[in-house]
């Protein structure tokens, strides 16, 4: 047999076996981009925002997963967002700017016990378009910072009131979260020109 021949054998395996590795895989409705937030003063906050990986199937999300920190052992001040590919985690996003989120606000002695449960629940929401209007997603941010740790979920118009507020009731659902505890819907919008260190909330569950 000759070199060339055995070549194209190799060559039509190697495809084969990459044909039926695919085929193993679960395709998600959405491809998701992960971004790292690391705050640098050196630099400008778009430069410290930074596109880590994409990946379109629930196997890569898992494989991304279980290589990267846990949100409870990030620095403060630093984040992680899981996005739609070819939205950025920024206000200013032509997907985010008439939009807003629901924010879950931990306090620091929850890191612990709460946090990561609580990303991981929320990633999951996402990429496994558990919400009847999944469509209005745009992504989920977790913050993690010296007093107050938060969860976002963001959406794409915070006129969509029904829309909205069957993401929150979902979340809080999917999240385990005590009837008696509120979260809060905050415009981006109202974001940017607010006056204080608290943002008035559009919507509550």
């Amino acid at each position: 047999m000759s070199l060339n021949n055995c070549e194209q054998k190799e060559d039509i395996v190697d495809r084969q076996l990459d044909i039926q590795e695919f085929a193993l895989k679960h395709p998600l409705q959405h491809t998701w981009t992960l971004w790292y937030f690391e705050n640098d003063r050196q630099r400008t906050w778009e430069e410290n925002q930074r596109e880590i990986v994409s990946f379109a199937t629930i196997e890569d999300f898992w494989s991304v997963y279980s290589h990267i920190k846990m949100a409870s052992e990030l620095r403060q001040g630093c984040d992680y967002s899981l996005f739609k590919s070819g939205i950025r985690p920024m206000w200013e996003d032509d997907a985010n700017k008439h939009g807003g989120k629901w924010t879950i606000m931990m306090e620091k002695k929850q890191r612990t016990n709460d946090l990561d449960r609580f990303w991981l629940d929320t990633l999951l929401c996402l990429i496994g378009e558990a919400f009847e209007n999944s469509d209005d997603v745009c992504g989920a941010v977790v913050n993690v910072r010296a007093k107050w740790d938060k969860i976002g979920v963001w959406t794409k118009d915070a006129t969509h009131s029904s829309s909205i507020m069957e993401i929150g009731l979902k979340l809080k659902e999917r999240l385990r979260i005590a009837p008696k505890i509120q979260i809060g819907y905050q415009t981006h919008q109202d974001a940017m020109v607010k006056s204080g260190s608290t943002t008035k909330s559009a919507y509550l569950v």
